[in-house]
């Protein structure tokens, strides 16, 4: 995995826009002291997740767990919300063949079938019991918690399902990954002897992917949790280097936050021009967004800081949102996922009466197409003065994977430290969640009142 970077400059851009190129300079200048602080937090325990490189003994408890009681069943269900979901739902679309639950048995190796419920949308949660035998499926909820009001609520549906079919018996197709001491799923799984795996105390949701939240999934599916490590392992590696431009994730984050500190880019586009990560775009967008948008600096002042993360995909939004890119305000830097080999291609034949003008076409592939947009896209971009990275990934597999996921992780981390925030908490999350607790009636909580809610103008 590597990345480029020098489209972030000036002088690779239209000469007008862009960082000047001694800006680099300053970063670097600059690096030493933020390494500091990162060395000095984690000592007091923050940035738990640089630890998770090193689980050798969860690990093979998940890969006994998967390779026995697992594959018991043919469909996974897990239910969760935001980190506890985003990232099983990132690892079986990045690793596994497109469209794994429509594959039959064969096809899929004998592997389950996953589903990932990350919302309480009625429709979607009725539909999915639906179509999923309560006699073959394997029930994960993850919360570290073990209170999130969303993932107890799709429990308390999927439970009474369960046991609708399966009487006192639906307990043996419950797995809970939890905290490791206390809340409802630990206090529920010792009371019914339900399997458990905890998730360590210093990872919060949003940075637990390759904690046992990601790697239960991943490992019932079919995908080596240990090479996911591996691959985590060589992005903490370099992450140890006090030389910024040795780095990867520390400049990348100084450049996405010099961007938006000097030149007001506070839109960051990741763009991978490969359908198999598109969820990928999703898992970074509440690993960034949640991170770093945050209304108090480390000192406690106000300052309302935190860039606005943006999902797309090539080629598709080439035809949509590349638009906005090229000729829209100067507030986004796009960061450019380049696969550099897929498992497959398609060649594009030469059919008999097709109009010349799609001569240029024939003979070349579906990949050579989506490669040389991709490179046109970032030409057109610098011809436009708009800032852009590319992050190179030699293929989609667990290592390169994991190297990924780590390497926007440690990327967040260290935007933490430039933008002066912190990265690990959520308040804007919580005064919503204690609203919930009001407006359901917990006890407790104070309840929303309707003359509490302006009325606004209606039609």
């Amino acid at each position: 995995m590597r990345m480029s970077y020098g489209r972030m400059f000036s002088d690779r851009l239209d000469g007008h826009h862009g960082l000047p190129r001694e800006r680099l300079d300053q970063l670097a200048q600059r690096f030493p002291e933020v390494q500091s602080e990162i060395r000095r937090r984690r000592a007091g325990g923050e940035y738990g997740f640089y630890d998770l490189v090193d689980q050798g003994s969860t690990v093979t408890q998940i890969t006994e767990f998967a390779e026995g009681l697992g594959q018991a069943f043919d469909h996974v269900l897990v239910l969760g919300i935001g980190g506890s979901a985003l990232g099983a739902r990132t690892l079986l679309e990045a690793l596994r063949p497109r469209g794994w639950n429509e594959l039959d048995d064969e096809a899929r190796e004998f592997y389950p079938r996953l589903t990932v419920l990350d919302n309480v949308d009625p429709d979607t949660v009725a539909s999915a019991l639906q179509r999923i035998d309560p006699r073959r499926v394997l029930v994960n909820v993850v919360s570290k918690s073990g209170g999130t009001a969303e993932t107890m609520a799709q429990y308390l549906v999927v439970r009474a399902w369960l046991e609708e079919t399966l009487g006192d018996a639906a307990y043996r197709h419950l797995v809970f990954t939890t905290d490791a001491e206390s809340g409802a799923l630990r206090r529920i799984a010792t009371d019914e002897g339900i399997p458990t795996l905890a998730i360590p105390a210093k990872v919060g949701g949003r940075f637990s992917v390759l904690s046992p939240v990601g790697l239960l999934p991943a490992a019932l599916v079919g995908i080596d949790p240990t090479a996911l490590l591996e691959g985590a392992e060589r992005a903490v590696k370099r992450a140890e280097s006090d030389d910024l431009l040795s780095n990867p994730s520390a400049l990348y984050a100084a450049l996405l936050w010099a961007a938006d500190h000097d030149l007001g880019a506070r839109i960051h586009v990741v763009m991978p021009y490969a359908d198999r990560l598109r969820w990928f775009t999703e898992w970074f967008r509440q690993l960034w967004a949640e991170s770093l948008g945050k209304r108090l600096d480390r000192a406690g002042r106000d300052v309302w800081t935190g860039p606005t993360p943006l999902g797309a995909v090539g080629a598709t939004d080439q035809h949509s949102q590349i638009q906005l890119f090229m000729e829209g305000p100067f507030d986004k830097v796009v960061s450019f996922l380049v696969v550099e080999r897929s498992e497959a291609d398609v060649p594009i034949p030469a059919l008999p009466g097709i109009p010349s003008e799609l001569d240029y076409l024939s003979g070349h592939t579906l990949g050579q197409l989506l490669a040389a947009e991709c490179r046109a896209t970032q030409a057109a971009l610098a011809e436009a003065g708009r800032m852009s990275l590319a992050i190179h990934l030699p293929e989609l597999s667990p290592v390169v994977v994991g190297e990924l996921l780590m390497f926007y992780q440690l990327a967040t981390g260290y935007a933490g430290v430039w933008y002066g925030v912190n990265p690990f908490d959520q308040p804007g999350v919580e005064l919503g969640k204690k609203l919930t607790f009001g407006a359901m009636g917990r006890a407790g909580y104070e309840p929303v009142r309707d003359d509490a809610i302006p009325p606004g103008d209606e039609v």
